[in-house]
């Protein structure tokens, strides 16, 4: 399909600088390696190429969700693309799932999942701050998943208004203080994500976790390289994304003594 006025593309020059825009009649983007015309760029179709002022070569790309994150509008630290994956699959997150986003940021995480549950699915996200709402509402309606995304201003020391959701996924300062209110909202068997940058934090959340009906608990630290892609010279670049975050896993069960317990206090 050729690419369409208001469309937005994934630019990557020859040099391997890339840019993530929306393509406008009449506009044009200055880079180092000349101005990008956007009137050569529509009607063109994806995997094609144009040239920059200077006679440099662009080429013109889909945008994917690796390449939305790293070039979303943000005030917030993001999960990291090596976690992100990680996370979706040990959540199981799939086509019509209820999920509940804590913690929604500027919104990579809370993209992802809408993605994957489809337009069936849903995604309820919990937010504190106005700020991080309004540039989390502006990144999903750039990626046109806004309508599968419930977002709401609230505390949830309160609770969760949902029940027998089919994901969880916690990522605030403080989740050991939360992790009642997870097992409510959580199905039986359902599955918890927390995300903790810190050794401290994720030894306060195994001992709430411990306290409370859940199993299969995991604890997970992510260590991803990336390599030169010089055949002449291939080895590690020079520099590496180490730790990000632990990521602690576990699930939901249900022992007809501890439901009890869980609602008298």
């Amino acid at each position: 399909m050729p690419i369409k006025e208001g469309e937005r593309v994934y630019l990557r020059l020859e040099d391997g600088k890339n840019y993530l825009l929306k393509v406008e009649k009449g506009k044009f983007f200055s880079t180092h390696l000349g101005n990008i015309y956007f009137d050569h760029i529509i009607g063109k179709e994806f995997g094609e190429e144009v040239y920059t002022s200077q006679g440099k070569k662009v080429y013109l790309l889909q945008p994917g969700i690796v390449e939305n994150i790293f070039h979303m509008k943000r005030r917030t630290q993001i999960v990291y693309p090596k976690d992100l994956g990680f996370i979706l699959l040990m959540l199981d997150i799939k086509e019509n799932d209820r999920v509940i986003d804590v913690g929604l940021g500027s919104g990579a995480m809370c993209g992802a999942l809408a993605r994957l549950v489809g337009e069936r699915g849903k995604v309820y996200a919990y937010e504190k701050r106005e700020e991080f709402i309004a540039i989390a509402r502006h990144n999903l309606s750039q990626w046109g998943w806004e309508d599968r995304v419930e977002i709401k201003q609230r505390d949830i020391k309160d609770g969760f208004e949902e029940k027998d959701v089919d994901a969880l996924f916690l990522d605030v300062p403080n989740p050991w203080d939360y992790l009642k209110e997870c097992w409510r909202a959580l199905k039986g068997g359902g599955r918890l994500a927390i995300v903790s940058p810190t050794a401290g934090q994720v030894m306060e959340v195994l001992r709430g976790l411990e306290a409370l009906p859940f199993e299969d608990t995991e604890v997970w630290e992510n260590l991803f390289r990336q390599y030169k892609t010089n055949p002449s010279a291939f080895r590690p670049v020079d520099r590496m994304v180490a730790h990000t975050t632990y990521m602690i896993f576990s699930r939901k069960v249900s022992p007809p003594d501890w439901e009890v317990d869980l609602k008298e206090t």
